[in-house]
């Protein structure tokens, strides 16, 4: 709203003291003040209402009205009740700023004046806010999306002053606010877009229709799933089914993306939340768009997966290859390397048909953490079986051997960043396992590349926790074998060895246990071994030696000590 229309509301009763030429200036909100210098309280725009008992003389209306005026409020309105009037030092110093002055008469209360610029201001809003939103819907039902994403971002924090961010599931950062003259607005850090997609699958699991909130230090989030298709989340007492018809609640909770938005929703009116559904409806179209952007890839690796799985010639799969190629690095030609990628959802109850949700989990894992924006450079390929999902990995370089650089993705690296939204999306009855091949430079490696994810995959999956990985590096290692052997061999070839050594240090307090994991650990060195645990040489060759009695084993002999480093890994 402008100044002028304040002036011409009647029910206000302001006069105008100075600005006349500045009442065509927009009111963006209203402030009442009496501190000496607000500044830390004003964004600019504010109608600032006072009633002057912040001045004790002449002097201190110009400081003041200079702070207001660096500031950009649109205008000041001081009250007459305080002084009987507004003194003259502060219409001059006004005038000198440029800042527009009003009187309050005494029988006008601050509250009318801020009830109804709150009123108007936020009519004005949400009804612009809503005719845009509205209109770029149109636009992007009819072709083009017109912006995606940031362009919807943009109108929340400029014409409702609300700082909202769009998160994948993983809790990567897809858009953000813009700030004036098209620069990039405050970014959230990663270990908070981290947080709060973890904060949002843990409370959409609960099954509770949203917004969510979260406060995390002094803020307050509201958190709004965005759903493919622009469902609405469904009531309480329907969480086992979304807007799609009949798909498990579980799996559509993990391909969601959600809307950040800094402020509390919990007290908002029915007509602002219906906006914000219409935001988050706008935006769903957006993210359809990207999911049919992928399909073309998705079918790549489908036809590339089915081949390889029927044991088709080589020849055939390099020619697929090269299709492939150029769509998934644009201007390389073909990939001389790649890499393959096997991931796995398992809920309790439910073995079969998960392959979906894995694929649009391990699209989104998979994404270049360096990339924003609704169509990623996620140049992967994700196809998937009934119960796992298969990721096509092309590499357009690859280190040279010995410059010790692991070429490819590393499984570690994987999960950095979304241990902890997907552990929260998963809890209570959810694992999500993969496996990383190494790097295969022809169409004949493929299928040894598959088989070596889809293993390194089950060793991850014999790995504690929600979420897990391993790579290609491990199935080199006794790691490989140790979770495959069965728990009864397991307990019994460690109880054979090592429960005589348990039970001796029980009774007398021996130590022989952590003595001979140091033992074995310093291959074998009486002197490093005796100096690590601050031993005598004799002492440590007294307890090595009661070791072997109660064990009947002998620790200069490579098969003894491969036996007891095994017993121990596996207890």
């Amino acid at each position: 709203m402008r100044l002028r229309a304040l002036l011409e509301t009647d029910a206000l009763g302001l006069k105008l003291l100075g600005g006349e030429p500045e009442l065509d200036r927009t009111v963006r909100g209203v402030m009442t003040t009496d501190l000496r210098d607000p500044s830390r309280y004003l964004s600019g725009g504010e109608l600032v209402l006072s009633g002057l008992a912040w001045r004790r003389d002449a002097a201190d209306s110009e400081p003041f009205v200079r702070i207001l005026a660096q500031a950009g409020v649109a205008a000041l309105a001081a009250g007459e009740a305080e002084l009987g009037e507004v003194p003259e030092d502060l219409v001059v110093a006004c005038a000198r700023h440029r800042l527009p002055l009003f009187a309050v008469n005494e029988s006008v209360a601050f509250a009318t004046i801020t009830e109804h610029v709150v009123r108007q201001v936020s009519g004005e809003r949400a009804g612009d806010l809503a005719a845009v939103v509205d209109r770029h819907r149109r636009m992007m039902t009819a072709g083009p999306a017109g912006g995606g994403p940031d362009v919807v971002l943009d109108l929340l924090g400029s014409d409702l002053d609300l700082r909202a961010w769009l998160l994948s599931p993983a809790g990567r950062l897809i858009a953000g606010p813009k700030t004036g003259g098209g620069g990039a607005g405050p970014a959230l850090p990663a270990e908070l877009c981290a947080r709060l997609a973890a904060e949002h699958l843990a409370a959409a699991r609960t099954g509770r229709r949203g917004p969510h909130r979260v406060t995390l230090g002094a803020t307050t989030y509201s958190l709004f799933p965005i759903r493919a298709g622009g469902g609405r989340v469904p009531p309480a007492g329907q969480a086992g089914q979304d807007a799609r018809g009949g798909q498990d609640a579980r799996a559509s909770v993990l391909s969601e993306w959600l809307l950040a938005v800094e402020a509390d929703a919990g007290d908002w009116p029915e007509e602002r939340l219906d906006l914000l559904h219409g935001v988050t409806q706008l935006i769903a179209v957006e993210r359809d768009r990207r999911d049919a952007a992928r399909t073309v890839r998705r079918r790549l690796a489908q036809e590339v997966l089915e081949l390889v799985q029927t044991g088709a010639p080589p020849a055939e799969i390099a020619a697929r290859l090269r299709v492939a190629a150029p769509v998934l690095l644009p201007g390389l030609g073909s990939a001389p390397h790649w890499q393959v990628v096997v991931a796995r959802v398992e809920w309790e109850g439910q073995a079969e048909g998960t392959g979906p949700v894995a694929q649009s989990l391990l699209e989104e894992i998979l994404v270049d953490p360096r990339a924003t924006g609704p169509e990623p450079s996620d140049r992967i390929a994700v196809a998937h079986t009934g119960d796992e999902a298969v990721a096509l990995v092309p590499l357009p370089a690859v280190p040279a051997e010995g410059d010790g650089a692991e070429p490819g993705i590393l499984a570690d690296a994987l999960l950095g960043a979304v241990r902890d939204p997907l552990s929260a999306g998963l809890d209570g009855d959810g694992r999500l396992t993969l496996g990383v091949s190494a790097a295969v430079h022809s169409a004949e490696g493929l299928r040894g590349a598959l088989e070596e994810a889809r293993h390194a995959r089950r060793v991850a999956a014999a790995r504690p926790g929600r979420v897990c990985a391993a790579g290609h590096q491990e199935l080199a290692s006794h790691v490989l074998l140790l979770p495959f052997v069965p728990d009864d061999v397991r307990r019994a070839f460690t109880a054979r060895l090592l429960d005589p050594l348990r039970d001796y240090d029980r009774r007398h307090r021996a130590e022989l246990i952590p003595t001979l994991e140091a033992f074995l650990d310093c291959d074998g060195s009486w002197t490093r071994c005796a100096t690590r645990l601050h031993l005598h040489v004799n002492t440590l060759r007294y307890r090595v030696g009661r070791i072997e009695q109660l064990t009947g084993r002998d620790l200069s002999r490579l098969e003894d000590k491969l036996d007891f480093f095994l017993a121990l890994r596996m207890s």
